[in-house]
């Protein structure tokens, strides 16, 4: 069964959601808007498919067990990764309902539709709401990869079958590494999704020398430019969520990005 759901809006998009009889859908927490009165909304630790502490378990004590520390270790995965701990579960009753999600950052949204061939992989707090067929994880990026990369070293997974909604900052392009000779260098912080198939990495700017200075030192990037490798789709975003949180420091009077830029930024985020 497709998920019913319709973008709205321009500078801050929402996603309308409607459910039938027997559809779920879950966001993360937060990232809820509105409903109809018909439809039921229940908080779980566990993602889809997990088994609530009381429900029925097979196996006795030890399977019980078993599905605790399933869900402990989900819950610590997702806040690992600065994720929420719960997510929120919508169903309808009586008929078709109604939901309503929006994102947290001025910005666009994707419905992205899974058949279970290829996963995707998003940044953090990309995710907005999916239905209960999709499956929610985490996966961790290589040590060197993760520690150079602006978003970190930890993405969000999906897999399964069903319609899954993401969000960014600013507008999003779609392009495909292969129209483009098989690789682009992004800006790590644009980068909100891409394809399982995609081999992402992260490369140093220039050398050390003259002009490699100048690039980290004035150029507002850094040491580092993330590179997407590959035939399949990547989403990224024109606005970065360091620089808008920069953008409004400076705006505050609390310029945290330095005379410079780049290398010299003194934002923590």
């Amino acid at each position: 069964m497709t998920l019913q759901q319709q973008i709205v809006g321009t500078a801050m998009q929402m996603t309308v959601c409607t459910l039938q009889p027997g559809q779920t859908v879950y966001c993360e927490a937060g990232k809820f808007l509105f409903k109809t009165s018909n439809v039921t909304m229940e908080t779980r630790l566990s993602g889809p498919g997990g088994v609530q502490p009381g429900g029925g378990a097979s196996g006795g004590m030890s399977g019980m067990l078993r599905q605790a520390m399933g869900t402990a270790m989900q819950a610590g995965q997702r806040a690992l990764a600065g994720e929420s701990l719960a997510f929120q579960y919508f169903a309808a009753s009586g008929g078709e309902g109604t939901v309503g999600f929006a994102g947290v950052l001025p910005g666009e949204m994707r419905a992205l539709e899974l058949d279970g061939s290829r996963a995707w992989f998003a940044e953090k707090d990309a995710f907005v709401a999916a239905e209960s067929t999709v499956h929610f994880g985490i996966a961790f990026q290589g040590g060197r990869t993760g520690r150079s990369g602006g978003q970190g070293f930890i993405l969000e997974k999906f897999t399964g079958h069903g319609t899954v909604i993401i969000a960014g900052a600013g507008n999003f392009i779609d392009l495909n590494p292969a129209d483009f000779g098989g690789r682009i260098e992004v800006d790590t912080g644009c980068i909100v999704a891409f394809e399982e198939g995609i081999e992402y990495g992260v490369q140093r700017i220039g050398g050390l020398d003259r002009q490699g200075l100048m690039n980290a030192v004035f150029g507002g990037e850094g040491l580092s430019l993330a590179t997407l490798e590959g035939n399949g789709r990547v989403i990224l975003q024109s606005m970065t969520i360091e620089g808008l949180a920069n953008a409004l420091k400076k705006a505050q009077g609390g310029d945290k990005q330095g005379p410079t830029g780049g290398l010299f930024s003194t934002h923590q985020g």
